[in-house]
């Protein structure tokens, strides 16, 4: 998320992925008012325009929230509400309107007091941290782009090595540039890039790296232990203990440590966590929760504003949250749990 404070009652915030579309579903409450582009359909007074139809033109108005919704599974942000200014006078204030919001698409928020727990979430230190892993070996690439809990993978890139007949003329450094060129439009300075696979591509492709980054803001590391290149590989590196030990201070890592205490605690018959939303949201209520666990599956099952609220105010009394999709092996486990679990502070009997 990119942020831009403009006074004490105004931030602009650009969203960068769909996580921070959840972000802003549990900022943006009824009566704030989002500043934001978005079309409208207008109506022609033209001698020679059919009355029923309209223009549709790019305006930026000012609406006063009456709803808030995600679509698409966490894709877009749905704002509903009443225009109350717009830079296009045919625009009638006071008319219902509804926004749109998608990743790399600015809006500003108008509150008339933000509270600690607002602030909290667009402060997140995990926002800004990205890392890149690379599955290397002589025959094809992948590339993942892991930020926050969520990894985007890449379409493997091929060497055109995978036979002997290639051995006497493949040329490694016009791979290692392919490689690269792809990088280029994924990595953000103080990101972290990840080096593994089978055999000694991995330690040649750091050292081209090495050279190619030397005047940039990034850290290179090489992991060992990863036998497989391409996508594999990705998938293989994030449900590897090396994982958690390399990225300790993720949040997949965190949140990966938090489901094996879990599993752990159930089969000791432990009443210090829960599962699905019933039980966790009766430990929330008496304030018991210590770091809670939930996937987009809970909010497409359960009633989205209930989920919204009780994850506002478990957060407000300290607990730690974390969200997931399905694009990790962590989200899928804890869809598979239910879509919520938690860590307790204390034990809390259940049912």
């Amino acid at each position: 998320m990119i942020k831009k404070i403009i006074d004490e009652n105004s931030i602009s915030v650009i969203p960068e992925e769909s996580d921070d579309l959840l972000i802003l579903r549990r900022i943006i409450q009824k009566d704030d008012r989002v500043i934001a582009d978005t079309t409208r359909v207008i109506k022609q007074e033209k001698e020679y325009s059919r009355p029923d139809r309209g223009e549709k033109v790019r305006i930026r108005i000012a609406l006063n929230v009456e709803k808030v919704s995600l679509d698409n599974v966490l894709d877009r942000l749905r704002v509903h509400g009443v225009i109350i200014e717009s830079n296009n006078e045919s625009v009638p204030h006071g008319s219902h309107h509804s926004i749109s919001i998608k990743p790399d698409e600015g809006i500003t928020i108008f509150k008339k007091k933000w509270n600690q727990m607002e602030k909290k979430l667009l402060e997140s230190k995990d926002q800004n941290v990205g890392f890149l892993l690379i599955a290397i070996d002589t025959a094809d690439c992948g590339i993942g782009k892991l930020k926050g809990t969520h990894l985007q993978i890449m379409p493997n890139i091929y060497s055109g090595a995978s036979g002997k007949r290639y051995k006497t003329n493949f040329n490694i450094e016009k791979f290692f540039e392919e490689v690269h060129s792809a990088l280029l439009s994924l990595i953000k300075d103080n990101d972290t890039i990840i080096v593994f696979g089978p055999g000694e591509t991995r330690k040649k492709f750091a050292n081209y790296l090495e050279k190619k980054f030397s005047k940039k803001k990034f850290q290179i590391k090489i992991v060992d232990g990863i036998d497989s290149g391409g996508e594999d590989g990705i998938y293989t590196f994030t449900k590897s203990p090396v994982m958690k030990e390399i990225l300790s201070n993720s949040k997949l890592a965190i949140v990966s440590t938090i489901i094996d205490e879990i599993m752990y605690m159930a089969n000791k018959k432990s009443q210090k966590f829960t599962m699905g939303f019933s039980e966790t949201k009766e430990a929330g209520d008496i304030g018991a929760i210590e770091s809670l666990i939930f996937s987009d599956k809970i909010i497409q099952t359960e009633n989205e504003d209930k989920i919204i609220q009780f994850l506002n105010d478990i957060e407000s009394k300290g607990a730690k949250v974390f969200s997931v999709d399905s694009s990790t092996d962590v989200g899928l486990r804890v869809d598979g749990l239910g879509g919520i679990i938690a860590t307790l502070r204390y034990s809390v009997s259940k049912g």
